[in-house]
């Protein structure tokens, strides 16, 4: 009874810290990532991925291809080279607490958050 006890005490101070605290914010976006680095590298290991044609990329690039200088251009090809690091992209660059990356200025990274 007492292991029963002391469980339910444990459970409720991880779900306190959890939902009425940001101490656990940080571990779990960490834990996210990896989980998410784990799902690319057995995607990727299995080599069973769903090749499709993505419009909206050809679109940006054509768009921005009169905007952008060569510098621009060839780190948007970086960063659009698959869906996982245009995916990385967006959750480290087009956060609004950030908006700024090395290679982009300001207007064209905001261009390309918000349409993309």
């Amino acid at each position: 009874m007492r292991g029963w006890i002391i469980l339910a005490v444990l459970a409720a101070i991880v779900y306190y810290l959890a939902t009425k605290t940001d101490k656990l914010d940080e571990p779990i976006a960490k834990s996210e990532a990896l989980l998410n680095k784990i799902e690319r590298k057995l995607d990727a290991m299995t080599g069973t991925q769903i090749i499709r044609i993505d419009q909206k990329r050809a679109k940006l690039r054509s768009t921005l291809g009169e905007r952008l200088s060569n510098a621009e251009l060839q780190e948007l090809n970086k960063v659009l080279e698959s869906p996982d690091t245009f995916s990385d992209f967006k959750d480290e660059y087009c956060r609004s607490d950030v908006m700024s990356h090395p290679v982009f200025s300001k207007d064209n990274l905001q261009f390309i958050c918000d349409n993309f």
